[in-house]
C-alpha cells in the first residue's frame, strides 16, 4: 500500500475550483460544514479527506465529486487491474485506505472506490452526504450503520442505502476489504 503523503492533486483541483470562482476557504469550509482549517489542510495535501468530506466540498462547490477525484483525461472505457488498485491505496484522516476507480473517466455519474477498513486504524465517525450508497464486501466481515441500523455484512454480502441517512463502516476482522459505489 501507498503511505507517506495523500494524494496532492486532490488537494490542488479543490484549490484551483475554488479560486476560479473567486471564492475563499472560509466561504466553501462554512457550506460544506467544517473548519477553514481543515479545507487549507486539504488543499494543501497535508489531509485525505473522507469520501463525505470531498462529497460535501463538492456540493459547495457546485460539482460532482467525480470532477475532485478524476486525473483529467477523458476515456470512455477505463481498465484496471488488482495490483493497480493494491499498490495505490491511500490513507484518508478517519482511518481507511482508499483508491478510486477510473480516475481517468471525465463526469462519471457514479464513483466506485475500493476500500479498505483495519480494525484499530478506522476512527469513530458519523457520516451523512447526498446520494445513494452501494457496498459490497470482497474480503472480511464488517458492520454497516445505518440511521438505527445495525448490519453484519462479510465476504460476498451488499447494501444499498441512501447516503443522507447517518452511516459508517467498522470492520470487525482484522481487514474488511469493499467496493463502495456512490452517487
Amino acid at each position: 500500500m501507498s503511505e507517506g503523503k495523500p494524494n496532492l492533486k486532490i488537494g490542488a483541483v479543490i484549490r484551483r475550483l475554488r479560486l476560479e470562482q473567486h471564492r475563499t476557504q472560509q466561504e466553501i469550509a462554512d457550506s460544506a460544514g467544517f473548519t477553514k482549517s481543515l479545507l487549507s489542510k486539504i488543499e494543501s495535501g497535508r489531509v485525505f479527506p473522507p469520501v463525505a468530506t470531498l462529497v460535501r466540498i463538492a456540493e459547495a462547490l457546485g460539482v460532482g465529486v467525480s470532477n475532485i477525484i478524476e486525473s483529467g483525461e477523458s476515456l470512455n472505457t477505463v481498465p484496471g487491474t488488482a495490483e493497480q488498485a493494491e499498490n495505490s491505496l491511500v490513507q484518508t484522516e478517519r482511518g481507511y485506505w482508499i483508491f478510486p476507480f477510473a480516475s481517468q473517466r471525465r463526469s462519471k455519474r457514479m464513483q466506485p472506490m475500493l476500500i479498505v477498513a483495519r480494525k484499530g486504524e478506522v476512527k469513530e465517525h458519523h457520516l451523512t452526504h447526498s446520494g445513494e450508497e452501494f457496498i459490497y464486501v470482497v474480503e472480511g466481515s464488517m458492520w454497516v450503520e445505518v440511521g438505527e441500523e445495525k448490519h453484519r455484512l462479510s465476504s460476498g454480502d451488499s447494501i444499498y442505502f441512501n447516503s443522507t441517512e447517518v452511516h459508517q463502516v467498522i470492520p470487525i476482522t482484522k481487514t474488511a476489504k469493499y467496493l463502495n459505489v456512490f452517487i
